[in-house]
C-alpha cells in the first residue's frame, strides 16, 4: 500500500491536536443523561464548566466562579464581547522556577509545559484533553524561522493507533476467481450506479417523472447506507431525486438540518472525530493556517482574528498555547467569530458559546484574550462590526465555509454577496487573509449539469471513507448520513436562495480574489514541504498534497478536493 505505519508517524508536525479532541468532549457530554446531551444550551454551559475544572486541577490561582457559574470580572458576555486579562500573580510552585537561573522565556515555557508534561496528578479526561486537543512536546520552535519541527520524540502511540485503524491493508489475494470457485458464487451483480442515476436525473429534468421513477426503483433495489461505498452514494443520491419529484426538496433539507442540530453535542462530535482521524484534510488545513499565522504575527504585540465560519473553533486551541511561549510574553488575542445565524430562537447561541469554550483554553495558558461574536450573513456585516483597532495586526482566516455564501444577490442591481465580502475584507486590509475553498463544480444552476458535477465530487467523497474506514464505523455512517447526505439534498433538491451548498474550483476563486483586489503570497516552503511529509508518512497512499500556482492542493486519487491560499491586499 505504500503507507509506513508505525516509526514513520513518531516525528510528528507541532500543532497537530486533533487525535480524540472529540473522544474527551463526548466524556464530558455523557456525564449527563441522554435527554440533556442533546440539548444545545446544556452541552455549552457543560464545555465551559469542564474545562474551566481542568485548568484549575492544572493551574493554581484561577479566579473563583461566582454563585451563578460567572468565573469573576471580565468574564461572560457584556456587550457582545468576551474578555480576559493574564494574571499577574504566580503561585509559590512556579516562583521557585526563578531560582533556577533561567530567562524569562524558558520560565515561561517550562510553566505552561507543566499542563502538557506533568503526569503525576491527572485524570483520565486531563490526560485526553492534553493528548490531543494541545499540542504534545510543544516547544520554542513554534516561533522559529524554520517552522519544521526536528524533535524525533514527538510522536505518541495514539498517532500509531489511529494509523492502523484508519489505514487499511492491501488484499493479499488479487486476481479474478478461478471457474467454480465458492468466492465466484457468492459475487455481487455490478450495477452501474452512475449511469443509472445520470439517466433518472435526466428524465427529472424534462419531467419524465414515470420513466424517473423506474429507474430511482431499479437502482434501490441494489443500493443501501451500509454497503460499499458505490451503493451508499446511490442511496443518498437516489433519496434525493425522490424527493425533487415529490417537491418537497425544501422542506426536508430543513427538517435534516434540524436533526443534524439535535445531534451536534455527541453524534456530530463523534463523526467529526472519525473523519478527523481517518482523513488529513481539515488537519492538514489547520497546520498550515496556524504555522502561517505565527510566522506572521510573531512580532504583535496584539493579534486580532477574524474567522468567517468559526463553527466550534477547533482550529484556535493549538495556536493559543503556541503564542503563551512566545519570547517576552504572551501577545494579546483577541477573535471575532463570525457564522451564519442559526435558525430558531437563538440565532448566535453556537458562536457564543465558542467563544466561552475559547476563553477557556486561554484562561489556562494565560493568554490574555477578547472575543466578539457575530451570527449575520457575510454579506451583511459592516466594517465597524468588526471593533478593529489600530495597534492590532489583523489576520482574516476563512477555511472551505465560503461556499455558503450566495452567488446571487436575488437583485439586478445588486452585485453578488460573495464579491460583497471580500469588499469587506479588503476593506479591513488585514495583513494576511488565509482562504481555503471546496474545490467543486455543483454550484451551477443547470440542474443536469449540477447532478454530474455533484455526483463527481461525493463519488470521490464516499470512495476515501470506503478506503480509510471500516464500513462498520458509527462515525462513518453518521458522517455520511447527517454531512454528506444533507448536502447532497441540498444541492439536487433545492433551488433558488434555499440551495446553500454553491462551491466553485479554487482557478474561478482565485479569479474572483484577484478581482476583488488581493494580492496572492506563496504559501512557506518548509510549512509546506512539513505538511506532504505528514500525509505521506501516516495517511493512506492515495491522498495527496499539493501546489499549483501559490495554492496547497488536498485530495484523493488525483482529484482536488480542497485548496488554501494565501492573499494581501493591494496597496
Amino acid at each position: 500500500m505504500g503507507n509506513r505505519v508505525g516509526e514513520d508517524c513518531e516525528q510528528t508536525v507541532a500543532c497537530d491536536y486533533f487525535n480524540g479532541v472529540f473522544e474527551y468532549i463526548e466524556k464530558i457530554l455523557m456525564e449527563e443523561d441522554d435527554e440533556d446531551a442533546c440539548n444545545l444550551e446544556c452541552f455549552a454551559s457543560w464545555i465551559e464548566k469542564n474545562f474551566y475544572d481542568l485548568s484549575n486541577q492544572i493551574q493554581d490561582g484561577a479566579p473563583a466562579r461566582d454563585g451563578d457559574g460567572s468565573s469573576g470580572p471580565g468574564s461572560g458576555f457584556s456587550g457582545g464581547k468576551m474578555q480576559y486579562k493574564e494574571r499577574r500573580n504566580r503561585n509559590e510552585e512556579e516562583e521557585q522556577i526563578d531560582a533556577s537561573g533561567e530567562d524569562r522565556y524558558n520560565q515561561e515555557h517550562r510553566r505552561k509545559q507543566i499542563a502538557v508534561d506533568d503526569d503525576g496528578d491527572k485524570n483520565e479526561p486531563t490526560d485526553a484533553y492534553d493528548k490531543t486537543l494541545l499540542c504534545q512536546k510543544m516547544n520554542p520552535r513554534f516561533y522559529e524561522k524554520s517552522m519544521v519541527c526536528r524533535d524525533d520524540n514527538l510522536g505518541s502511540s495514539d498517532d500509531e493507533e489511529v494509523s492502523k485503524k484508519y489505514i487499511k491493508q492491501p488484499e493479499l489475494k488479487r486476481g479474478r476467481p478461478k471457474k467454480g470457485s465458492k468466492k465466484q458464487t457468492g459475487m455481487k451483480e455490478i450495477i452501474d450506479f452512475k449511469t443509472l442515476l445520470s439517466q433518472a436525473a435526466k428524465a427529472v429534468s424534462v419531467l419524465n417523472i414515470n420513466a424517473a421513477r423506474e429507474m430511482v426503483k431499479e437502482i434501490r433495489r441494489h443500493c443501501s447506507p451500509y454497503g460499499d461505498h458505490m451503493e451508499r452514494l446511490a442511496h443518498y443520491f437516489a433519496n434525493a431525486l425522490d424527493t425533487r419529484m415529490e417537491g418537497t426538496g425544501s422542506m426536508l433539507y430543513t427538517y435534516a438540518s434540524s436533526l443534524s442540530r439535535g445531534n451536534e453535542p455527541a453524534q456530530m462530535l463523534k463523526c467529526y472525530q472519525a473523519y478527523f482521524q481517518a482523513c488529513p484534510f481539515q488537519r492538514m488545513s489547520n497546520i498550515v493556517a496556524n504555522k502561517t499565522i505565527a510566522l506572521y504575527t510573531k512580532e504583535a504585540h496584539k493579534i486580532h482574528i477574524i474567522d468567517f465560519g468559526i463553527m466550534y473553533g477547533f482550529q484556535w486551541p493549538c495556536l493559543i498555547q503556541g503564542i503563551s511561549l512566545k519570547p517576552g510574553g504572551s501577545p494579546h488575542l483577541k477573535i471575532t467569530g463570525i457564522d451564519f445565524p442559526q435558525a430558531g430562537l437563538k440565532p448566535a447561541s453556537r458562536v457564543e458559546q465558542t467563544g466561552k469554550w475559547l476563553m477557556s483554553i486561554c484562561k489556562r495558558f494565560d493568554v490574555p484574550f477578547e472575543y466578539h461574536p457575530i451570527a449575520k450573513k457575510w454579506q451583511e456585516i459592516r466594517l465597524k462590526d468588526l471593533n478593529i483597532e489600530e495597534n492590532e495586526i489583523v489576520v482574516v482566516n476563512s477555511l472551505y465555509r465560503m461556499k455558503n455564501v450566495p452567488e446571487e444577490s436575488g437583485s439586478v442591481n445588486l452585485e453578488s454577496p460573495r464579491d460583497s465580502v471580500l469588499k469587506l475584507i479588503r476593506e479591513i486590509y488585514p495583513t494576511i487573509f488565509l482562504h481555503g475553498v471546496a474545490n467543486a463544480n455543483h454550484g451551477v444552476p443547470i440542474f443536469t449539469t449540477r447532478f454530474g458535477e455533484a455526483l463527481n465530487h461525493y463519488s470521490c467523497l464516499f470512495d476515501m471513507l470506503e478506503g480509510t474506514m471500516p464500513r462498520e464505523d458509527e462515525g462513518r455512517q453518521v458522517y455520511e448520513r447527517d454531512i454528506l447526505g444533507s448536502e447532497i439534498m441540498n444541492v439536487i433538491t433545492c433551488e433558488g436562495s434555499e440551495r446553500v451548498e454553491r462551491p466553485e474550483s479554487y482557478k474561478k476563486w482565485q479569479v474572483r480574489d484577484k478581482r476583488a483586489g488581493f494580492e496572492q503570497l506563496p504559501l512557506n516552503r518548509k510549512i509546506l514541504e512539513e505538511a506532504k511529509k505528514k500525509v505521506t508518512r501516516c495517511y493512506h497512499h492515495d491522498f495527496l498534497v499539493e501546489e499549483d500556482d501559490h495554492w496547497m492542493l488536498q485530495g484523493w486519487k488525483g482529484r482536488v478536493a480542497y485548496a488554501l491560499s494565501l492573499w494581501k491586499p493591494k496597496s
